[in-house]
């Protein structure tokens, strides 16, 4: 596979989460590589955490796997057992459906950089249990824990 151009691959800063829960991703700018690498079983993302930014709200999902490696800068892994510093070569492993909720915090005064690889499953499910939102399924939208629209 030829070597990927980041600098050639655009770098966004959105969220489909609805307010108030986007504001806390707001410093949060991606790469997706997988369509430039010509990917379709996994998606990669590049990921740049602006000082106090978070990499998403805390999360798990039902039938996608996750993995995450800090390649620069130092950021805080929040989960279900608390908290772990991450520097750089530090990784993490999100096995699917495990309930085990989880988000990257950048408490720091630089940028931290993180490389995310998922599976991509069209019939995942995406539990958020420390606030009043859910995806029920991958292609969204994103829902109250009651099921009703934001």
């Amino acid at each position: 596979m030829p070597k990927l151009d980041l600098d050639a691959i655009p770098e966004v800063c959105r969220t489909g989460y609805p307010a108030p829960y986007n504001a806390a991703v707001a410093g949060r700018h991606y790469r997706r590589l997988t369509g430039p690498g010509g990917l379709t079983d996994f998606g990669v993302n590049f990921c740049r955490l602006e000082p106090g930014a978070w990499s998403s709200q805390r999360h798990w999902h039902s039938k996608e796997d996750e993995f995450a490696m800090l390649i620069s800068g130092e950021a805080v892994l929040v989960t279900n057992a608390g908290e772990t510093v991450m520097r750089p070569g530090d990784c993490a492993a999100f096995p699917k459906n495990d309930g085990d909720a989880h988000h990257f915090v950048n408490r720091s005064n630089a940028d931290a950089v993180l490389l995310v690889v998922g599976t991509n499953v069209p019939d995942d499910m995406c539990t958020y249990p420390d606030i009043d939102m859910h995806l029920p399924r991958n292609d969204g939208p994103f829902t109250r824990k009651d099921g009703s629209a934001f």
